[in-house]
C-alpha cells in the first residue's frame, strides 16, 4: 500500500520560508511524477508544482510560481517543496501526491491524475 507523508509544515510570519517534506513508501519512487497541492477552507484544491520521474522537468502553478522550488532525493524517497517569501494567502492544507504518469504539464498539474494522496500538513502564514 501506498503511503504518502508529509512533514515541515507550520506557523510562519509573512515573508519566511518553509521546507515541506513528503516521505514516500513506494518500491519504485523514481517512476513517479510527484506533485505539491494545496487547499485552503472553503476553496478547491489548487495545484502548486510537480516533478517528472526522473527530475529533470518541472512544472509550478501561478501560487508559487518564482518563489518556490521543488526537488526530490530518489535515494530518500522523498519529494520536497521549498517556499520563500510566504503570504497570509499561502494558509492551507499542503498535500503531496504521487502518479505513475507519462509526463505533460496538463497531466501533471491535473489532480485527477494522482492516485495517491498524503495526508497533508497544515502551513499558516501570519501577517
Amino acid at each position: 500500500q501506498v503511503q504518502l507523508v508529509e512533514s515541515g509544515g507550520g506557523l510562519v510570519q509573512a515573508g519566511g520560508s518553509l521546507r515541506l517534506s513528503c516521505a514516500a513508501s513506494l518500491d519504485t519512487f523514481s517512476s513517479y511524477t510527484m506533485g505539491w497541492f494545496r487547499q485552503a477552507p472553503g476553496k478547491e484544491r489548487e495545484f502548486l508544482t510537480a516533478i517528472s520521474w526522473s527530475g529533470g522537468s518541472t512544472l509550478y502553478g501561478d501560487p508559487v510560481k518564482g518563489r518556490s522550488t521543488i526537488s526530490r532525493d530518489d535515494a530518500k524517497n522523498t519529494v520536497y517543496l521549498q517556499m520563500n517569501s510566504l503570504k497570509p494567502e499561502d494558509t492551507a492544507v499542503y498535500y503531496c501526491a504521487a502518479a505513475k504518469l507519462r509526463w505533460s504539464s496538463t497531466r501533471s498539474m491535473t489532480r485527477q491524475e494522482y492516485d495517491n494522496w498524503g495526508q497533508g500538513t497544515q502551513v499558516t502564514v501570519s501577517s
